[in-house]
């Protein structure tokens, strides 16, 4: 492996890492309300 595969290695699992952290934070279920409110607003339901 080289330094640039270990490096996007190193940054994929990163990503990964802070992806769950978001989700067990509750980040994802406050993106999709946000996302629910604007669409409702948008075509006009809300």
């Amino acid at each position: 492996m080289t330094h640039r595969q270990a490096l996007w290695a190193v940054l994929f699992c990163v990503g990964i890492l802070l992806v769950v952290l978001g989700v067990l934070n509750g980040g994802a279920r406050d993106v999709l309300a946000k996302a629910v409110k604007i669409c409702s607003e948008c075509i006009g339901l809300g």
